[in-house]
């Protein structure tokens, strides 16, 4: 038997609105009542719902050639173990990708776009009817890949946290975090409302906001010359790009050290001294995180693991 075909499929999916609703609300009708009481469309729910369902259940039909699949929800990745063979596919939209290809090593993983009509889908070539063609290829290693630079969050107890897209550093809530920063022969106290520390693949989401905010409002208060035009870094990058949130110059905190680029095997050094609501979170997923209060040490920089993004 051709070894490729013992590899093991996993389909990661997701809840769609309409059944993270029905969750919350019991029953349809409920569901229905709450969205139409807020004068929102129901119908756009049970649409973007049917075309969802219609892509899981032709993916389910493609896995079915495989003597090993498994599927799982995205609720669960934290705890999945995947394999150094797996093969992975992630039902869109790009957030699902980002959230799975964290929690990956090198594996192979397939994104897929459950309605074009409705995602771009920039993480996501590739539909549903696909998959019977694309998944040989990808098991017997004929298939381009494009590589992924990934972020890591590494504190001094031992805990670690990827990212695909950015990582963030600062309080839980609308709060300042005080911290001390350094990186390279650079070092300050610092009051801000957090540290982004951003991938290549993220360099054109959450980064790309800060620099574009940024710009707007020193333009707003009069400084003079045309900046650059923002350019995002490469996917497979060999470094990150941080800025720091709404940094507050007082007695004790400076804000000289407010954004820059860790390069190669650089690393940012962030020490906490916020006593308690100090968190690390990575890929706008605020319920995967780490603690970081007084005395904890986060090292971050390029993570040793790499995404691979079929193409």
């Amino acid at each position: 038997m051709d070894p490729s075909a013992d590899r093991k499929i996993v389909l990661v999916t997701r809840r769609t609105r309409l059944e993270d609703l029905i969750a919350k609300y019991h029953t349809l009708a409920q569901a229905k009542f709450y969205v139409e009481h807020l004068g929102a469309d129901f119908l756009d729910y049970e649409r973007e719902h049917a075309a969802y369902v219609l892509a899981r259940e032709q993916a389910g039909r493609a896995l079915e050639q495989w003597p090993r699949r498994q599927t799982i929800d995205r609720g669960f990745l934290t705890n999945f173990l995947f394999a150094r063979t797996d093969i992975v596919v992630a039902l869109g939209q790009d957030g699902v990708v980002a959230n799975t290809m964290k929690y990956l090593d090198g594996q192979p993983l397939i994104g897929v776009n459950p309605d074009p009509r409705r995602y771009d889908g920039v993480l996501l070539p590739f539909r549903s009817t696909d998959l019977p063609s694309v998944l040989p290829e990808v098991a017997t290693d004929r298939r381009p890949f494009r590589a992924v630079t990934m972020a890591k969050a590494a504190l001094s107890d031992g805990q670690a946290l990827y990212a695909v897209n950015d990582l963030f550093i600062g309080p839980r809530s609308h709060t300042s975090a005080i911290y001390e920063i350094e990186l390279g022969q650079r070092k300050e106290m610092q009051s801000s409302s957090g540290v982004i520390v951003s991938t290549g693949l993220g360099s054109t989401a959450w980064m790309k906001s800060i620099v574009t905010g940024s710009l707007a409002i020193s333009e707003a208060f009069g400084v003079t010359g045309k900046p650059p035009p923002y350019k995002p870094e490469p996917w497979n990058t060999d470094g990150l790009r941080f800025a720091v949130r709404e940094p507050f110059p007082s007695q004790t905190s400076q804000a000289t050290l407010i954004a820059g680029r860790i390069a190669g095997k650089q690393h940012l050094v962030l020490r906490s001294r916020t006593p308690e609501g100090g968190v690390i979170f990575s890929d706008g997923i605020e319920t995967d995180r780490l603690d970081f209060n007084s005395g904890a040490v986060a090292t971050i920089g390029i993570a040793e693991r790499e995404g691979r993004l079929i193409v």
